[in-house]
């Protein structure tokens, strides 16, 4: 079973090196998700990858010139990942609906996007703030919230791009 295990990981390698070579970044989930985004949505993403806060501006549409933190979660569990950036206009979130818990064991969390959701920042603070959620990795948002970022599948959000 090693034996397969290794020849797999070469296969992803190959993979991974031609998915970076096509979108001159590193291959993360995180640096696909900007690129994935940028291609679909007409954002330009910033010269360095490490920006603080904001991954690039949105170039056309009626949110042209704001920015935007994109992520990209391989499963969706109600929270994300915020940030203190007071710079930041928008998080741009791709992911799958909410999955049932369940065990882990032996699962996978595809690569795939069936959902995408356009986040104020600063709305989004504000209201955390009111519910005392902290901002950081893992920060609580409720269904309430998602359902009104939505932008794809369905069409909730009149910010859509």
């Amino acid at each position: 079973m090693l034996a397969r295990a290794a020849a797999l990981l070469h296969e992803r390698n190959a993979i991974d090196a031609e998915l970076a070579r096509l979108m001159q970044r590193p291959m993360t989930s995180g640096h696909l998700g900007e690129w994935i985004a940028a291609q679909i949505f007409d954002i330009e993403l910033e010269a360095s990858a490490v920006a603080k806060g904001i991954d690039g501006r949105f170039r056309s549409g009626p949110l042209r010139g704001r920015t935007v933190n994109i992520k990209w979660y391989l499963k969706r569990q109600g929270m994300m990942d915020t940030t203190e950036s007071t710079d930041l206009d928008y998080y741009l979130v791709l992911t799958r609906p909410p999955a049932a818990a369940a065990s882990s064991r032996g699962s996978t969390r595809p690569w795939c996007i069936e959902a995408v959701f356009l986040f104020d920042a600063r709305q989004l603070r504000s209201e955390q703030i009111t519910r005392g959620v902290k901002q950081g990795v893992a920060s609580s948002v409720i269904k309430q919230q998602w359902a009104a970022a939505e932008i794809y599948s369905s069409a909730a959000n009149p910010r859509r791009p």
